[in-house]
């Protein structure tokens, strides 16, 4: 989707059109991350109901990563080239099949409800940046962070949910419930959507590069899939080969995509890194995400393997801060339009640190109520963090790049989570091994692993206070470069921008 480039007026307000756009993809949107969330907690059912293994369970994670590693650096390119609701419609179509599938899955076929999870991630790559690049494109840089502070409300209510509701499910339900129960409502939410949605922009002509897309999905997927492999005993493939050879392709893919600037169409357009204050926000967005994905992972398993808790009670425990989270992005949005970034961002980096670092004292006998505090500052701090670097990050390149922005965003999301993932599993794992050998009991060692897994998510939290302080206040409105030719990247004016509110 091409979009107007032109100034809008330092006071204009989103309008009621735009806003009802935005609603209906922020509706898909929470349903679609909802599903990502709700399998946490049916591992354990699905491994009886198979009768499979660890390792195999593992795949319902792992190829949904991997799907999302490889599908979002196409939607960049992809985004440009149909209207919103060419891909919409397309997304929510994906997106229900699966479902479809995995609720129809035989049970003497495991490997069919994997695909049923590709096919659904398939559709959720396209939601998270057909909404960023639509939010861009039709709201005003003075009421961005407003709109962003709605739509962070929604998605981060949705994974704060997912625990929640599968325990809710699994504890008088089968697990075919959980995609039973989604269909219908992301049904009706295409349907309604497709029949309010209107258009933004125009398509824009343009060819694929093959050698990009596998370039891509070599180089991404295998980074994932490698990272996912790390400290599990049943790895096919050592995970550092299959990381360094990822490293290798993407550094091939990236060398393509600069070549393609210089008159092609590259599939993900890099001059997106040209935007100081968008790599900054980058790189901060990676550090918080791998701390706030190796939380999300850790927590549970505390909780239910250290402390015996059932998947219903983990969820709940959890659900406050996610929903701590979720309703302050409103406020934190208009705190942003009136006051600018630094006075959210660096308290917010500052209470993630905090709360990682408690989260490194837990033990077999630490009152629920500090795990309860220590959980919702950590989701506060993201919540004063997110909102802010999303805004100013995306709002820091030109209009032509929003959608390559926001698809590169999404992408390095899934490399950080797993790679959070991988690191807290494989510092769990040997730091337990290292206590067992010393003598500690099972769930002494264990509950070890855990301090150590924290604090390395707190030592790279340090990494986000860092960050805070580079980022500016605030994105001053700037007039276009007359003479510029359309698609054209402009100097970095996020390098001469104000930092004063």
């Amino acid at each position: 989707m091409s979009h107007d480039t032109s100034a809008t007026p330092g006071g204009a307000k989103t309008s009621s059109g735009d806003i009802a756009v935005l609603r209906w993809l922020v509706a898909a949107t929470f349903i679609v991350i909802l599903n990502e969330t709700i399998m946490i907690n049916a591992i354990p059912d699905l491994k009886d109901h198979f009768n499979v293994g660890n390792g195999a369970a593992q795949w319902l994670t792992t190829a949904f990563m991997l799907t999302m590693a490889v599908v979002i650096p196409v939607t960049g390119f992809f985004l440009q080239r149909v209207t919103t609701r060419q891909a919409f419609a397309l997304a929510m179509i994906v997106f229900c099949t699966g479902t479809l599938l995995a609720a129809a899955t035989p049970a003497s076929m495991f490997w069919l409800l994997i695909v049923a999870r590709v096919i659904q991630a398939a559709g959720t790559a396209v939601m998270m940046p057909l909404l960023m690049t639509t939010l861009m494109s039709v709201v005003p840089e003075n009421d961005r962070g407003r709109v962003m502070g709605n739509v962070t409300l929604a998605m981060s209510v949705a994974p704060a949910l997912g625990p929640a509701v599968s325990g809710l499910i699994l504890s008088s339900l089968s697990w075919r419930w959980m995609f039973i129960l989604v269909l219908p409502v992301a049904a009706m939410i295409a349907s309604a959507g497709l029949s309010r949605l209107k258009n933004v922009g125009e398509p824009t002509a343009g060819s694929i590069d093959v050698v990009s897309v596998i370039a891509s999905a070599l180089g991404f997927g295998g980074l994932v899939y490698g990272l996912s492999l790390i400290g599990r005993d049943d790895a096919p493939v050592p995970p550092y080969v299959l990381v360094g050879g990822a490293a290798v392709v993407l550094a091939l893919f990236v060398w393509r995509q600069i070549r393609l600037q210089d008159g092609g169409s590259p599939l993900l357009d890099l001059r997106t890194l040209n935007h100081r204050t968008y790599t900054l926000s980058l790189v901060l967005m990676a550090l918080a995400f791998m701390g706030f994905l190796g939380s999300m992972l850790l927590v549970p398993l505390y909780l239910q393997d250290v402390r015996g808790l059932t998947p219903l009670k983990t969820g709940l425990l959890m659900m406050p801060g996610g929903l701590a989270m979720g309703l302050l992005g409103p406020r934190v949005g208009k705190a942003f339009d009136n006051f600018g970034g630094r006075m959210l961002i660096i308290p917010g980096s500052i209470g993630i640190s905090i709360a990682l670092g408690l989260f490194t004292q837990i033990d077999l006998n630490t009152p629920y109520v500090l795990i309860l505090g220590a959980h919702i500052l950590l989701m506060v701090g993201l919540a004063l963090v997110f909102t802010p670097v999303f805004t100013l990050g995306l709002g820091a390149v030109p209009p032509q790049l929003y959608s390559h922005a926001s698809s590169l965003l999404g992408t390095l999301q899934q490399v950080a989570g797993a790679m959070g993932a991988a690191l807290s599993v494989a510092v769990l794992t040997a730091r337990q091994d290292s206590l067992s050998n010393d003598g500690f009991s099972g769930l002494a060692a264990y509950n070890g692993g855990m301090q150590w897994a924290f604090g390395l998510s707190a030592f790279l939290s340090l990494g986000v206070i860092v960050l805070a302080t580079l980022l500016p206040n605030r994105l001053p409105v700037t007039a276009p470069v007359h003479g510029q030719p359309e698609g054209a990247v402009g100097p970095d004016l996020s390098e001469t921008r104000s930092t004063s509110s």
